[in-house]
């Protein structure tokens, strides 16, 4: 019996274990998405191709499988290019299904290899005859972490094939979890480490150890090698990638722990999975803890667990790592977003990184020592090489009580008092055009000075001792004496200039938010100004809460990555916390989270402008009507979508929130925060230095 190629390569792919498929579907994907939801894979339909394969990259990330998407020749493919970029860089294992028209004369001829060459895919393009052998080719490249381009050219699709072929994939496949041993073990956390502390270019993130994975395959394919490299060309363009399968450097690595009195483990996206065998490193020699952004979660409930370094570091992450006398990097690149431009590595302080991947060590920055290994095995291997030598923990300079109470104290940025940043928590822009006030964002423990220093310029005045009355009394200022005053019961806005005016700290939203959310959350972020709050401000059970796409520094992606993450994690509260920018430029999506039934919460940190460039170019009396935008009423937007939805200018208007919660959830809630934006986030001056 025979079969035409493109329903041979949705039977293939469904037969290696593709369980979610996301796309836009137009002709030239049809018969090959359908073949897919024939073979038992669930499709789900975005409304924007870029959507469609952030969705597939975040799903991948949260799932541990890869990350399947299917859309049309041409259009459908450029559409897709800014998701398919950010996967690239990430190293997230992504199939990209393409049909392919390949006469110039077409309306809808594009290079599409050398588009998706450019963006640092790789591709291959089946023919006719070898269809079934290309794509296993191309979901085994996948499964190493890459994103790979699959071209299916509209007559090579069109052509027959016997069924029988179909059938050969039994005796190549071998039952597997997840993941290839070696290479997205979400175990070993083996996966290349060119991650960030803070989001942007060069971030990279593997795939979280959590939910269970789908029967994917391990297969011997001709042309693909044991080491994940690609024997030939066979219409790869590029290179897998080689996964090393030995550690080197170990002994060296060895002496370098016993001599540090003040080491500091960072652990990156590579790392990821190997929580158990740090800890038990760290515990052993006295090392404090933290992780890049992609990371974060990774330590959580750990005594020593400083959180993330780099951009979101709490200035007592700051002063701790500064002062190391050795930083390791666990799967983790050391960029200049994890390390603040090295700012946070001591004149004298080792560097040693640990990657699978050689070409990954030193890319970044000098290192001292170089381990090349997968991070989970080298931890055991160093562990036990260190336990005959009778290592113990009093002789290190960081770990005490002392610094315990201190980690306990000053550990979360939630519970240091901080100052009004000098706002009236009012909206300058009615009068102002947006262009706020002049000043340079306050010193809050990343630019110049000492922690202490930044520490010292958060404190809150007439707040009370505690960080806990602190908090009670971070409200909008600006509102006249009633906090509630010209507001409806509902948080809507009322009819007073108070409440026109009246704009809630990001930093109340979201601490408020993080009180009333459940712990078993999965928060996925946007890219902006705003950013930095909620991954600092809002905690995370694991580093499989966390899903951060922001390799390519787009914003726009926010909303499909909590997408992709929410059908991975259903057994978690989605939350995406989006910029109004990137919330209107992915507004499309909306829909898809009301038709799949998600209950999602979508926070939008509403400053009516692009407000990074605005707090960028701003001080410096630049005109910034470009960037500034008219206030936009994005509740009742997300309404017109099938969302419930509510408008926060204070504090008290997150009742909303809580009701929500307690049920029933059938529709996502859309939170549309007036958010106070008299000045930058404290990180957004270091950012812009990596420009």
């Amino acid at each position: 019996m025979t079969v035409n190629v493109a329903g041979a390569v949705g039977a293939t792919l469904a037969r290696l274990g593709v369980r979610t498929a996301f796309g836009v579907v137009g002709s030239g994907n049809f018969h090959v998405t359908n073949a897919l939801v024939d073979g038992g894979a669930r499709f789900v339909a975005a409304r924007h191709e870029g959507g469609a394969v952030t969705m597939a990259d975040a799903y991948a990330r949260m799932s541990g499988e890869v990350g399947v998407v299917t859309v049309h020749q041409g259009p459908g493919l450029t559409n897709a290019l800014t998701g398919l970029t950010e996967a690239a860089k990430s190293r997230t294992p992504l199939l990209l299904l393409a049909g392919e028209v390949t006469s110039p004369r077409s309306n809808f001829y594009v290079d599409q290899a050398a588009l998706a060459t450019a963006v640092g895919a790789l591709t291959i393009r089946i023919s006719a005859g070898t269809a079934v052998e290309d794509t296993v080719r191309a979901y085994r490249i996948a499964l190493t972490g890459r994103a790979v381009l699959l071209n299916l050219p509209l007559d090579a699709q069109a052509a027959v094939t016997e069924e029988t072929v179909l059938l050969e994939i039994e005796t190549l496949a071998t039952p597997a979890s997840s993941q290839v041993p070696g290479a997205l073990s979400t175990e070993g956390g083996s996966v290349s480490s060119s991650d960030t502390g803070v989001p942007h270019a060069g971030s990279s993130e593997t795939v979280g150890s959590g939910s269970a994975g789908s029967e994917t395959a391990f297969l011997e394919v001709a042309g693909f090698e044991a080491d994940g490299s690609v024997a030939g060309d066979f219409g790869v363009e590029g290179s897998a990638g080689a996964l090393s399968s030995g550690i080197s450097g170990v002994d060296e690595f060895v002496d370098v722990l016993l001599g540090a009195r003040r080491p500091v483990f960072v652990a990156g996206r590579g790392a990821r999975g190997a929580r158990m065998e740090l800890v038990a490193l760290a515990d052993r020699v006295g090392a404090l803890l933290a992780t890049s952004a992609v990371a974060k979660g990774l330590f959580r409930g750990s005594t020593w667990d400083l959180d993330v370094s780099g951009g979101f570091a709490t200035p007592l992450a700051v002063e701790l790592i500064k002062d190391a006398d050795l930083i390791v990097g666990w799967g983790c690149a050391l960029n200049m977003w994890t390390m603040r431009h090295g700012s946070l590595i001591g004149p004298d302080t080792t560097v040693v990184q640990v990657d699978h991947d050689a070409s990954a060590i030193g890319a970044h920055r000098p290192v001292t020592l170089g381990v090349v290994g997968d991070v989970g095995e080298t931890a055991k291997h160093v562990l036990d090489r260190l336990n005959p030598r009778h290592v113990t923990t009093f002789r290190m300079g960081y770990r005490s009580p002392g610094l315990a109470e201190r980690l306990a104290r000053e550990g979360r940025w939630r519970d240091v008092p901080y100052d009004d940043w000098g706002t009236t928590g009012e909206d300058d822009s009615a009068e102002s055009d947006g262009t706020g006030d002049s000043q340079a964002p306050p010193n809050t423990g990343g630019h110049g000075g000492s922690p202490a220093e930044g520490r010292a310029d958060l404190g809150t005045e007439g707040q009370g001792d505690s960080p806990a009355e602190g908090r009670a009394d971070l409200g909008t200022e600006g509102q006249g004496d009633s906090p509630a005053e010209g507001r409806t019961s509902s948080g809507t806005e009322g009819c007073g200039a108070s409440a026109r005016r009246a704009r809630i700290d990001p930093r109340t939203l979201s601490i408020g938010l993080d009180d009333l959310l459940p712990d078993e959350r999965i928060i996925a972020t946007d890219s902006g100004n705003f950013m930095g709050y909620p991954a600092m401000f809002m905690d995370v059970p694991d580093e499989c809460g966390f899903v951060f796409t922001q390799a390519f520094q787009a914003i726009g992606l926010g909303l499909a990555t909590a997408i992709g993450a929410a059908l991975a994690r259903p057994d978690r509260l989605p939350v995406a916390a989006l910029g109004d920018g990137g919330a209107l430029m992915g507004v499309a999506e909306l829909e898809t989270v009301v038709r799949l039934g998600l209950p999602m919460v979508i926070v939008v940190y509403d400053d009516e402008a692009y407000g990074a460039e605005v707090h960028h170019f701003g001080p410096d009396g630049f005109p910034l009507g470009t960037v500034t935008f008219p206030p936009a009423d994005l509740a009742a937007i997300a309404r017109g979508f099938g969302c419930d939805a509510l408008t926060v200018r204070a504090k008290e208007d997150l009742h909303g929130v809580a009701e929500w919660l307690k049920g029933p959830r059938e529709r996502p809630l859309l939170v549309d925060a007036k958010v106070a934006a008299h000045r930058g986030s404290w990180w957004l001056e270091e950012a812009f230095r990596g420009h």
